[in-house]
């Protein structure tokens, strides 16, 4: 593996590098999600907004949940463990990073409330589903690169691999389970989105804007899909691959046999499941 790229004196951690690309890829999706549903246009900055505070809130709530994870060994060498470019929890970052996308927004919906585009919370989840769905996967490319101990356990199939150059090394051939993760991320952002666009003539749900963000004319909007129903998949189909994954990951078990992860997968699966059958009955 290249846990580091090396550019004259220069050192890039690999993994920060697919992180980087995880935000830009994000970016230009849910840019063109929230343009193509009359949200924000594409030069609004919006996108930029929902991505960069999201992204910073994602790794302070990722660091400091991993220290608290083990308040001792924090408290032993706080400094070197705070500012240490390792160790990060996925459910403190997926926790900070919701509750700021949320409040951007809140905001972008007081914007659009005043100039008299009305759009709902549920609908800007919505077009952010299939944006953190491939970011996702593009970021899991980093932990396989660094080999950073996201690897799952031992395998003898033939696509196993080792890592004995990896953050975490280990000479055994194990399941790259960051490529399992890679491909059903792009699948699930792939279903997101097609499930999300806009159809002319639906019976179910029209929208009427008030401009079309592209052009200046005025326009309908037909969405086969009242708002929520997107964000509602992608927790069930998030959870549930994450969930699935847990079980050859080589994570610390903890709450009834399942690592804190898995537990937040499941979770998700519950809470997506309960927001679209609660979307269905209020249609």
């Amino acid at each position: 593996m290249i846990p580091f790229l090396h550019i004259g004196p220069f050192a890039i951690p690999t993994f920060g590098l697919m992180v980087a690309c995880a935000m830009l890829t994000a970016y230009f999706v849910l840019r063109a999600d929230l343009a193509r549903r009359s949200i924000a246009a594409k030069h609004s900055g919006e996108a930029e907004a929902l991505i960069s505070f999201p992204c910073l809130a994602g790794f302070v709530g990722a660091k400091l949940y991993h220290l608290l994870e083990s308040p001792a060994d924090f408290f032993a060498d706080p400094v070197h463990l705070l500012f240490s470019p390792y160790g990060f929890a996925w459910f403190g970052g997926l926790l900070a990073g919701f509750a700021a996308f949320a409040f951007v927004a809140w905001r972008i919906i007081r914007h659009n409330a005043a100039a008299g585009r009305p759009v709902s919370l549920l609908s800007i989840f919505d077009a952010g589903s299939s944006a953190a769905a491939l970011g996702y996967g593009i970021g899991r490319i980093g932990c396989l690169l660094s080999g950073d101990g996201d690897y799952g356990i031992p395998t003898s199939l033939p696509w196993g691999m080792s890592f004995p150059n990896g953050l975490v090394p280990t000479v055994e051939r194990v399941h790259p389970t960051p490529i399992y993760e890679f491909i059903v991320a792009c699948a699930i952002a792939w279903w997101l989105w097609h499930m999300g666009a806009p159809g002319e003539g639906s019976a179910r749900a029209k929208e009427r804007v008030s401009q079309n963000m592209d052009n200046g004319t005025n326009a309908f909007v037909a969405s086969s899909r009242q708002p929520g129903e997107v964000f509602a998949a992608y927790l069930v189909l998030s959870g549930a691959a994450r969930f699935l994954v847990e079980f050859i990951r080589i994570n610390p078990r903890s709450f009834l046999g399942m690592s804190n992860a898995q537990t937040a997968a499941a979770a998700s699966v519950i809470v997506g499941a309960v927001l679209w059958g609660w979307v269905r009955r209020k249609q």
